[in-house]
């Protein structure tokens, strides 16, 4: 088997639109009559905007009606949008340019995997948006990480197997989904939170095709 498809996630891996993430649910928790922690924020990394008020609403002990809740789905993302809307081409993660140009170069097929409803926003605003053969995003899936469909949906975009793909992702839950796809993972960021890695990277800064071309050998 041979490296033919690279699926990437964005938060965290091509960009560092977490903090903003983290701000936007923040704001929402304040004005609920609660706070939300750091560490609370780790969990909403990779999952649903949906499932991600779930978990904050029960940190406060708050059961709220349907409707409300989806008022205030929006009102987060509508700060979360207001905030990414200022990043440029200078705001991607160390690496990330110089391995897409590599891929490209190699004749790799690229696609975006991501939970974000705002990925193609964000891929305008960094000027990313050439570089993908194909675009997955939270519009498009039903099932969220851990669930494998954003990626098994990618594969099929670019019409290669499952076995023939790499995933880049930061979180847990996404190299977990990567792994029930059948695709190889590469994990960016801490080790010790990313153990289903085939190889775990601090960035893309780290990684190189004929490193990935490894993980087939």
């Amino acid at each position: 088997m041979k490296l033919k498809a690279c699926l990437f996630d964005l938060d965290g891996v091509l960009v560092d639109t977490a903090q903003y993430h983290y701000q936007a649910w923040k704001k929402l928790a304040n004005t609920l009559g609660f706070d939300l922690s750091a560490q609370q924020n780790e969990q909403l990394k990779g999952i649903s905007r949906t499932e991600s008020l779930n978990k904050v609403l029960a940190w406060g002990g708050l059961s709220l009606p349907a409707d409300v809740q989806v008022q205030l789905a929006e009102r987060k993302n509508a700060w979360y949008v207001e905030m990414i809307s200022a990043m440029t081409p200078a705001t991607l993660l160390p690496g990330a340019a110089a391995l897409l140009i590599e891929l490209r170069r190699e004749g790799i097929s690229i696609a975006l995997g991501s939970a974000s409803k705002n990925a193609r926003l964000i891929l305008e605003k960094t000027a990313l948006r050439d570089y993908f053969d194909a675009v997955v995003d939270g519009n498009m899936v039903i099932r969220s990480k851990p669930d494998p469909e954003v990626f098994l949906a990618g594969a099929e975009k670019l019409r290669v197997s499952a076995a023939e793909c790499v995933v880049l992702e930061d979180a847990a839950a996404g190299v977990e989904a990567a792994r029930r796809a059948g695709m190889k993972a590469v994990g960016i960021g801490n080790p010790a939170d990313l153990i289903e890695a085939d190889w775990v990277v601090p960035d893309l800064a780290a990684v190189t095709v004929e490193r990935l071309d490894e993980l087939f050998c």
